[in-house]
């Protein structure tokens, strides 16, 4: 300490040893509440003018298929036969030729690679059957693929397995499309918590390195400089 000049510590040098006062962050937040609520609320409107101006609705289908080795399975070792030509369907239902036939069927404008995106195809629990999820923004496209895929699957995996027909559990119904498009008050919160979270930065910035002396307090924290007395401000003279 002896090495810091008269003018650092008369302008407020600090040591490595200081430490941030979190009960100062706080207050001065609190103080500030106003900026904070009115960096919410416009966080919170432009989010909604985004949602409304520029998102659009999307559609989620599904349809399920049932694979199975046989007609019926009956041992221990059909059904494990059977699990593992389930993931093998899945690859079929996936393939360039399956998604390649369902852009011809239904005369889409996409090549395959833009398709494949719009599908999930899971296995759940390692089970024999398989969900077939389509989503886009088109509630009766994403009907018609689910089904035109699920269609030409079917008579696919028949044809390369040589296992009997997969069962159709499910076909994609309109009653059953649902939106999965974030709703207009999920918009709203994250654009108040952003706004809430870039005010608040803001403001601890500024609260830490603003230096200036407001009251006596901050001579004896900032100059290490005793008070001996005050005088008082009158705003009437």
């Amino acid at each position: 300490m002896e090495n810091i000049s008269e003018q650092q510590r008369i302008f407020g040098y600090k040591s490595e040893e200081d430490i941030i006062d979190l009960r100062e962050i706080v207050y001065g937040l609190l103080h500030r509440w106003k900026m904070i609520l009115l960096a919410m609320l416009i966080g919170a409107v432009m989010m909604g003018c985004f949602h409304y101006y520029c998102t659009t609705s999307t559609y989620r289908s599904d349809a399920k298929l049932y694979i199975t080795n046989t007609d019926s399975v009956s041992s221990i070792s059909d059904l494990q036969l059977s699990a593992a030509l389930t993931e093998d369907c899945i690859d079929i239902i996936t393939s360039r030729t399956v998604l390649k036939q369902v852009i011809k069927n239904l005369n889409l404008n996409m090549d395959f690679k833009q398709l494949a995106d719009l599908i999930t195809v899971e296995n759940p629990n390692s089970t024999h059957i398989i969900h077939i999820y389509v989503t886009c923004n088109d509630a009766e496209l994403c009907r018609d693929i689910a089904n035109t895929l699920i269609e030409i699957s079917t008579d696919q995996i028949y044809q390369i397995v040589g296992i009997r027909e997969p069962t159709i559990i499910d076909y994609a119904e309109a009653e059953a499309i649902e939106e999965i498009t974030p709703g207009f008050l999920k918009y709203l919160l994250l654009g108040a918590l952003a706004g809430l979270v870039f005010m608040c930065v803001i403001l601890v910035l500024r609260i830490l390195t603003d230096t200036t002396i407001k009251m006596e307090e901050d001579i004896e924290k900032y100059m290490n400089i005793p008070v001996l007395t005050t005088v008082p401000y009158d705003k009437e003279m």
